[in-house]
Formats: structure tokens, C-alpha cells, sequence
């Protein structure tokens, strides 16, 4: 065959070199469009999956949606409690240890039980506002279970929540007086979200008692802790931030397989209360 011209054989040229682009971009296409991003648990994902029957309600109508969404968990043992808290409380700046929640002191995770230096197992609703003790159920729930400062939970007792009080040793920024206690201001929110999912999740079913935040602080071995007012000041002063956030993840994806609702949507605390 007869060599064309190369004024003939440049356009040629082109057009081979143009389609062979093309049909490469084809062939790779399929390949990119393959990759996709694994799917994050967004805010928007839990509102249209595991509260979607919530979504909409107000009042009494959401606390009742809330109530049946969180009420389908597994429980654990109050032994499993100490592993559980290990995770749950971790010091993001330090694996090996957790943080105190009233004190704010960081502390060897395995420096845990029940003697003076050690910590041990909060119960943030008090466990004898209800007598349901460490059975299985409010008593080993990790959404209100603490680590702290075994003086200082101590201290704490079972005292009712409100603002007051003299200083308390070993956990600066704390207050206690007779009848109540008032935690740290980076604790405050978390303590307030604790106490009102402990109301929601727990309304007289299960075989324990209906537990209700009321204006008191003295009521003893009643269903109740007070005082609300205070309490739901403390949530909007005291927003969720990452550790909580992570502890309502943790818990969620590895224990209870529930959710604290009120760190996922703060705004629920005033439409129900």
C-alpha cells in the first residue's frame, strides 16, 4: 500500500489519537463511579432510622415515642459495669485512663473498687430515689452510670441536684450542702441529660418504678430527683461536646444498643419539660 502524504496522514493521526482517549475515559468510567464512600451515622441518619417515630412530636406524645425507642435495649451485669465504664469513660488524652466525672481528675482505669484513692461506680440517679439498688435494669444502665472519686461519690451520696452549697475536697468547681449537690460546670449538662433520659427510659414498666424529676431536694427514697428547674438550666448551660457524644456512641454501638436522645437532640429537653 502506497505511503499517504503527511499532509494526509496528520489528521488521521488525530483522529486515532482522540478516539483512543476516548475510549479509555470510557473504560475507566465505570471503575470511579464504582468508589463511594462509606455511609457516616449522621445526626440525619438516626432521625430517619432509629428516631424516625419520634420526629414531629411534642410534649407528652414525644416523651412517649422516646420511651418505646430507647426501651429496646440489652442489659448488663452491674460487674460488666467496671469493663463497660473502662470504655465508656476514657480519657481522650490518655487511653489508660478515665475521667472522673464530678472531679474531672484523669486516674489509671484499672486503679478502680472500693477503696480511698480508687474509683468506683456513680450511680448520677441516685439509686435508692426509686430502691432499685444495682438490679439489672436502672441500676446497671452505663447512660447514668459515672466514674468517680470514691470519697467524693460519697460525698455525693444521694443528695437531689441543685446550685449551693461549700466547696467539696477532691472535686474543684463542686458544691454540696445538706440536701443537694452541685456538680463541676463542664458536668453539669452531662448530670442534667443523665437524670432526664433516666425519666424517659424508666416509666413504671419492667418492673421498677416510674422515675420523674420533680422541684424537690429532699425526697428520700421517692421515684424522684429535683430539682428540674436547675437541671434543665444546667443542659442548656452545659451543651453535649465530643466526649459525651462518644460515650452515647460507645454505648450504643457496643453495650446497650440505645441512646441518651437528649444528647443527640438537646432541643427535646424544653418540648417535653
Amino acid at each position: 500500500m502506497p505511503r499517504l502524504p503527511l499532509r494526509r496522514r496528520r489528521p488521521l493521526l488525530a483522529a486515532f489519537a482522540a478516539f483512543a482517549v476516548l475510549a479509555g475515559t470510557a473504560a475507566a468510567a465505570p471503575a470511579a463511579t464504582a468508589r463511594t464512600a462509606p455511609a457516616a451515622t449522621t445526626l440525619q441518619t438516626l432521625d430517619d432510622t432509629y428516631y424516625r417515630d419520634a420526629i414531629g412530636k411534642s410534649g407528652p406524645t414525644l416523651k412517649s415515642a422516646l420511651h418505646t425507642i430507647i426501651s429496646k435495649q440489652s442489659k448488663i451485669s452491674y460487674s460488666q459495669v467496671w469493663d463497660a465504664l473502662k470504655n465508656t469513660d476514657q480519657d481522650p488524652a490518655n487511653s489508660s485512663n478515665v475521667l472522673l466525672v464530678y472531679s474531672g481528675r484523669s486516674v489509671p482505669k484499672n486503679n478502680n473498687g472500693g477503696s480511698v484513692g480508687q474509683w468506683n461506680r456513680e450511680h448520677v440517679w441516685a439509686k435508692s430515689h426509686g430502691d432499685f439498688g444495682t438490679a439489672t435494669g436502672p441500676g446497671t444502665d452505663v447512660h447514668h452510670l459515672r466514674a468517680e472519686d470514691v470519697q467524693v461519690n460519697s460525698i455525693r451520696g444521694n443528695k437531689d441536684f441543685d446550685n449551693g452549697g461549700s466547696p467539696v475536697s477532691g472535686a474543684p468547681g463542686s458544691y454540696t450542702d445538706s440536701d443537694s449537690f452541685e456538680p463541676r460546670d463542664a458536668a453539669k449538662g452531662d448530670v442534667a441529660r443523665m437524670i432526664l433520659y433516666m425519666a424517659v427510659r424508666y416509666e413504671g414498666g419492667d418492673g421498677f418504678p416510674d422515675l420523674e424529676p420533680n422541684e424537690r431536694v429532699s425526697n428520700g427514697s421517692a421515684p424522684n430527683i429535683g430539682r428540674l428547674s436547675v437541671l434543665k438550666a444546667w443542659a442548656e448551660q452545659d451543651p453535649p461536646d465530643a466526649f459525651e457524644k462518644r460515650r452515647n456512641d460507645v454505648i450504643y454501638d457496643q453495650y446497650q444498643h440505645n441512646r441518651n436522645p437528649f444528647i443527640d437532640h438537646p432541643e427535646w429537653v424544653d418540648s417535653i419539660w
